[in-house]
């Protein structure tokens, strides 16, 4: 099926978990199938929000800051600026909306973030993010573009395949972060908040975790119909996505060399549907 995208380049890989091997203290995942070069770098685009979101949940977790605490725009919290709630719009100015009143898709907010690791660690946030998410993770060949520097915590990372399965392996199980913070992450913040969905359309409910998107009954949708509702992730204007079914036990991750459009919202759904009736059938014998 990836061979048919109208692309030069793609490389794309699927996850799932070893139910025969347990890993002591969590699930196994393991890679079940790929293909395309998994080394070559490509532009993740918004794909690093979830890394970035990492980066901020092990602030969190360490003291440097607190998800509740006010930043951003009057009334907004980390939290806010975190699931897209914050009232900031697509690009850096004054709010367009108070703060939890509606779910607005914000690279500003992202920028706003980075702005608090720095000022609050000391460190770049190429410096923070390297040390506490890439290092950590081995995904070693994965860098912030020189020419993305300012915009680098919304849409900076550029990186190969084999490390975006890193990123979401750690999405799946979490190493770097509680269980909790995990489970935070994960789940719908701010429920019932209406907007849109990039790419896509507008939705009563547009369900979003902290730094990745939660599936729930949205449709048309960028994961295929049949991924479950607790399906979360994010997809990249550069062709880029990474989701993790939960239920289904499987995540999947893809890069591309052409940008997100038709080809990509109508070709991505097909192979999340094929790889999960795939994966259903491997485990089932």
């Amino acid at each position: 099926m990836v061979a048919d995208w109208p692309v030069e380049r793609a490389a794309v890989g699927v996850m799932a978990i070893d139910t025969s091997a347990p890993e002591p203290g969590g699930d196994l995942w393991v890679v079940v199938d790929s293909v395309g070069p998994g080394e070559h770098p490509f532009r993740w685009a918004s794909v690093t929000k979830p890394a970035t979101a990492l980066a901020v949940l092990i602030a969190s977790e360490e003291g440097t800051l607190s998800l509740d605490e006010p930043w951003g725009p009057p009334g907004s919290t980390v939290r806010h600026l975190l699931a897209h709630a914050s009232g900031l719009g697509l690009d850096p100015g004054s709010p367009i909306a108070p703060p939890g009143i509606s779910r607005i898709y914000s690279n500003a907010g992202y920028l706003v973030l980075a702005e608090l690791l720095e000022e609050r660690s000391g460190m770049t946030f190429a410096e923070y993010l390297t040390e506490g998410v890439l290092e950590p993770l081995g995904m070693a060949g994965t860098v912030v573009e020189p020419d993305a520097l300012a915009g680098a915590a919304a849409a900076g990372l550029s990186g190969p395949l084999w490390d975006l399965l890193a990123l979401g392996r750690e999405l799946a199980v979490p190493t770097l972060v509680s269980a909790e913070t995990h489970r935070s992450a994960t789940s719908v913040q701010f429920p019932g908040l209406g907007g849109v969905l990039p790419g896509f359309q507008q939705f009563d409910a547009d369900d979003w975790g902290l730094g990745v998107e939660i599936r729930g009954l949205k449709q048309p949708h960028w994961t295929g119909t049949t991924n479950s509702p607790e399906t979360f992730g994010h997809f990249g204007r550069t062709g880029s996505f990474l989701w993790v079914d939960p239920v289904a036990g499987v995540l999947c991750g893809g890069l591309a060399d052409r940008p997100f459009g038709l080809w990509s919202a109508r070709s991505w759904p097909r192979l999340a549907d094929a790889i999960l009736s795939e994966v259903a059938r491997g485990s089932s014998r």
